[in-house]
């Protein structure tokens, strides 16, 4: 098969597969931040719902979660009236966000809990309050110490989008088999490789992405952390 024809054929469906990749990350971070915090906090009741959350999104084998994702929406939306008008596509941002922002959760979680306790002690006889002590103590240092698994996180999400296909979302796998298919499935070998050196590339982008921002926030430690929150006492 000329590869001329078949890589433009995948490089047409990457779009589509970028985009549900970048909706699941952004929205499964923020379900994290939410169901961490609550899980941090101990609410009654909300953090028991943030606890099952996780526990379904870490048990539940991704591909099942899309199942439930397509076929559960139309029945959700179904109860407030609305028309059926979920898509394989959007059906399919919504079970990989659950799924990351569940997974996302348990490296988040344990990363702000190995935060030095006299740091969380200091910020709170400054007067901080949670969200302040969040964002200006505790947070950077917890995000230090939180991006190696974040990169993890992230590549398992670039693997995990190829199970798209299985509820009809034309991704790059999808498209695969349609070529395959199409050349009455003579190509297997050269087209799954040309996927393996897609999908190489783009854990390689991501891997290379988080290393400049560990690099970045390497100096949120816990050794140079207290001097801030000393510095911030004497003023």
């Amino acid at each position: 098969m000329d590869l001329t024809v078949m890589i433009p054929e995948l490089l047409s469906a990457l779009p589509l597969t970028l985009a549900i990749m970048f909706v699941a990350l952004i929205a499964g971070f923020v379900l994290a931040l939410i169901a961490t915090t609550f899980r941090i906090r101990r609410i009654l009741v909300i953090s028991q719902l943030a606890d099952l959350y996780v526990s379904y999104a870490r048990s539940v084998p991704v591909v099942l979660q899309l199942f439930v994702a397509f076929y559960g929406l139309p029945v959700f939306v179904a109860l407030f009236g609305m028309k059926d008008f979920v898509s394989p596509t959007l059906a399919s941002m919504v079970g990989l966000s659950l799924y990351h922002g569940g997974y996302l959760s348990e490296v988040i979680r344990p990363a702000y809990l190995a935060v030095e306790r006299g740091q969380h002690d200091a910020a709170d006889s400054l007067g901080y309050s949670f969200w302040q002590k969040l964002t200006r103590i505790a947070g950077p240092q917890a995000l230090h110490i939180a991006l190696p698994g974040y990169g993890n996180a992230v590549i398992y999400m670039i693997h995990n989008v190829a199970l798209v296909m299985y509820i009809g979302a034309a991704d790059i796998m999808a498209t695969a088999h349609l070529v395959m298919e199409r050349d009455y499935n003579q190509y297997q070998f050269s087209t799954y490789l040309v996927l393996g050196v897609l999908y190489s590339l783009l854990c390689l982008i991501s891997w290379l992405i988080v290393r400049v921002f560990e690099r970045r926030f390497a100096r949120y430690t816990s050794k140079t952390a207290p001097s801030k929150i000393k510095l911030t006492a004497s003023i």
